[in-house]
């Protein structure tokens, strides 16, 4: 099993999918992706949370959630109604990661903006503005803008 997986692992995405689309049922292919899913949010999660110096009892409070749910989250990947929110709170970590050095990010995230009204981006975050937050972290990031 081990050495099919390193050749699968060996092969280019397309070329491993196509492989596994034609070796395995349509119902195994439709649970691992559902599970490469649940993988993948529950990185983003962690990462999101690590970046953003916050500890699972702040997400509780940010998410106004209990810190059990976070954990269920962290375990089992985001609820349903969740996936949109971090997808776009996961971009303007991006963002940020790409932008800034990593140790100042905490920083930033807290500082209150006389473009957002006075408030921070976690302040955004627990008000559930998560898009404001992706567009806002776009707008600090045009740097076309600063030669007009």
């Amino acid at each position: 099993m081990v050495t099919e997986t390193v050749k699968l692992l060996n092969l280019e995405p397309n070329e491993a999918a196509r492989i596994l689309v034609q070796s395995a049922d349509e119902g195994w292919i439709f649970e691992l992706q559902k599970s490469l899913d649940q993988h993948r949010t529950r990185t983003d999660l962690d990462r999101i949370l690590a970046v953003w110096d916050l500890r699972q009892s702040d997400a509780a409070n940010v998410f106004h959630v209990s810190r059990q749910a976070i954990g269920k989250w962290r375990t089992h990947g985001l609820p349903k109604n969740q996936i949109e929110a971090f997808a776009d709170l996961s971009a303007a970590t991006d963002l940020l990661v790409r932008h800034l050095k990593r140790e100042r990010i905490p920083a930033v995230v807290r500082r209150p903006s006389s473009r957002l009204g006075g408030l921070s981006l976690l302040d955004l975050l627990a008000a559930g503005k998560t898009r404001e937050i992706l567009v806002a972290c776009r707008s600090m990031f045009q740097f076309g803008d600063a030669h007009a």
